[in-house]
C-alpha cells in the first residue's frame, strides 16, 4: 500500500459531527492527554537544556576542592536528568512512565501525534529562526489528532480503515466509535458509493469555543478528486484595498463587507457583560454558570463573524478561478501591514491572507494559474505611458489620492483600477518603465 506522501492527489475534508455525552468526555480526555504530553516534552527540553549547559560548564571549569563533593553530586544529577529525558522520547516509554496515559479511552496515536507535532515545531524553529515550542494553555476549544490505519488491507478505501465512513451520515472513529455527521461534498459520496481507492491520513477532532464539533480528514488518491476546469482564455489582475475589497483589471469592483465592524457594537456589549460576570464570580468564589453562558454567547458572535467572512472569501475565490485562466495579485505581508495601528483592525477584518491562500490552492486544484508579484510602483505607475509618480520631480500619490491625472500623457486614472491593470501587466511580464519619453 502506498504511503500518503507518495499519492498523486490530496484533498482536505471538514464536516461537522454530533457526539454523545460519553463521546464528548472521551474527546476531552484525549485533548488533555495530548496537551499533557506536548507540555511534558517542552518542560523536559528546558530541563535538558539547563542540565547540558551545567555539564558543559562543569567540564571546562576547575572547581575548588571544598566544593568537589557537592559538584560531583550535581553533575551526577544532571546526567540522570539528560538520560531520563532521552529515555522518555518514545511514545511507549512515556505511557509507561505515566499510568493515567494507559487508560483504554486514550488513543495511543494521539500521544504519538503530540510528540510528532513537538518535533515539527522544533524543525520549523530551525528553518525560520523564531517560534520556540512553548506550553499549550488550557482552552475552551479542544482538538487532537489521530490517524487512520489499514492493518490487513492491501488497498485503501473510505470504508475499510480504522477511521472509516459507515454511510453518508455516519463515521467510525478510533476510541469514539460511530458518530453522526452532517452532509458532506458530493464528490466524497461518489467515491464512497463507487468504491474509488482513497486513503484517509491524519484525522483531527476539534471542538470550537462555541461548542461545535468538527472532523477534518486528510485524503489522498492517485485519481483526481475534481476535474480540471475548461480554459477561458482570460487573465485578470486584482488590487486588494480597504475601500473596496478588490478592484479587478477589467473594471469590476467587489464591496468590502466589513463583517467585524457591523457586529462590533453588539460584540463589545456582550464582552462587557462577560467581564462583569467574571469579576463577580471571582469575588464571590462560586460556580460561574452565568459566566459560562455569557462566554458561550461571545464565542458564538465571534464564530458568526468567522463563518460569514469564510463564506464570502470562498465564493469569491472560486468565482475568480473558474472564470479566468490566470489570476495575478500583489504579494501582501500581513504581519508588516498590521504594524499600522490606524488600519490594523480593518486589515484583520478583511482577511487578505486567507483569500490569497484560497486562490493558490484552488488554482492548483482546478488546473488554473495563480501568481503574486512585488507590488512596488503598481500604484504610482501610469499603465498608459509607464511613467512613475514620485520620480522626475512629480508628486508622489498618497492614500487620499483616489483619482489622479498623469502629468505626461494626461490620462485620468481611478487609483485602484490603474493598480489592478499594472499588477496584471507585471504578472504577464509586459511591464515597461515608460512608453513615452519622460519629462526632464
Amino acid at each position: 500500500m502506498k504511503r500518503m506522501s507518495s499519492l498523486a492527489y490530496h484533498f482536505g475534508l471538514k464536516v461537522r459531527f454530533y457526539p454523545s455525552s460519553k463521546q464528548k468526555k472521551i474527546i476531552k480526555l484525549n485533548y488533555d492527554a495530548q496537551r499533557f504530553v506536548y507540555n511534558s516534552y517542552v518542560g523536559r527540553n528546558r530541563n535538558n537544556y539547563r542540565a547540558k549547559g551545567y555539564l558543559a560548564v562543569r567540564q571546562y571549569q576547575v572547581m575548588p576542592f571544598a566544593f568537589s563533593v557537592l559538584n560531583n553530586y550535581e553533575t551526577k544529577l544532571a546526567e540522570e536528568v539528560v538520560a531520563n529525558n532521552e529515555l522518555l522520547a518514545k511514545p511507549k516509554n512515556i505511557r509507561d512512565a505515566y499510568s493515567f496515559l494507559r487508560v483504554k479511552e486514550i488513543d495511543s496515536l494521539a500521544i504519538a501525534n503530540a510528540i510528532q507535532n513537538y518535533q515539527k515545531a522544533w524543525n520549523n524553529y530551525r528553518k525560520l529562526g523564531h517560534g520556540i515550542p512553548t506550553f499549550h494553555k488550557k482552552r475552551s476549544d479542544w482538538s487532537y489528532q489521530t490517524n487512520c490505519q489499514y492493518p490487513k488491507q492491501t488497498e485503501a478505501f473510505l470504508d475499510n480503515g480504522t477511521a472509516r465512513f459507515i454511510d453518508a451520515k455516519h463515521v467510525k472513529l478510533p476510541k469514539l466509535g460511530v458518530v453522526r455527521i452532517a452532509s458532506f461534498r458530493k464528490l466524497i459520496k461518489e467515491r464512497l458509493l463507487n468504491h474509488i481507492p482513497t486513503r484517509i491520513g491524519t484525522v483531527t477532532i476539534k471542538k470550537t469555543a462555541d461548542d461545535q464539533f468538527y472532523l477534518s480528514m486528510q485524503l489522498g488518491s492517485d485519481i483526481a478528486f475534481v476535474k480540471e476546469l475548461p480554459k477561458t482564455q482570460s487573465q485578470i489582475g486584482i488590487d486588494l484595498n480597504l475601500d473596496n475589497f478588490l478592484t479587478a483589471s477589467n473594471g469590476a469592483m467587489v464591496a468590502n463587507p466589513r463583517f467585524y465592524r457591523k457586529t462590533k457594537k453588539k460584540l463589545a456589549h456582550a464582552q462587557r457583560v462577560l467581564s462583569r460576570r467574571q469579576r463577580r464570580a471571582k469575588k464571590e468564589g462560586r460556580l460561574a454558570k452565568n459566566y459560562q453562558k455569557q462566554r458561550l454567547a461571545v464565542a458564538k458572535l465571534h464564530d458568526k463573524i468567522r463563518r460569514q467572512r469564510n463564506d464570502f472569501l470562498q465564493v469569491l475565490s472560486t468565482a475568480l478561478i473558474k472564470n479566468h485562466d490566470l489570476v495575478v495579485a500583489e504579494e501582501l505581508r500581513s504581519k508588516n501591514l498590521l504594524k499600522n495601528h490606524a488600519l490594523s483592525q480593518a486589515i484583520s477584518d478583511v482577511g487578505w491572507r486567507s483569500f490569497l491562500n484560497m486562490l493558490a490552492y484552488k488554482a492548483d486544484l482546478y488546473g488554473k494559474e495563480f501568481k503574486t508579484i512585488d507590488p512596488k510602483y503598481t500604484t504610482q505607475r501610469c499603465h498608459q505611458c509607464g511613467s512613475i509618480m514620485g520620480q522626475n520631480g512629480y508628486k508622489k500619490l498618497t492614500l487620499k489620492d483616489r483619482e489622479w491625472t498623469c502629468p505626461i500623457c494626461q490620462t485620468h486614472h481611478i487609483r485602484d483600477w490603474n493598480a489592478a491593470v499594472n499588477i496584471l501587466e507585471k504578472g504577464l511580464g509586459n511591464w515597461q518603465n515608460s512608453k513615452i519619453k519622460k519629462a526632464a
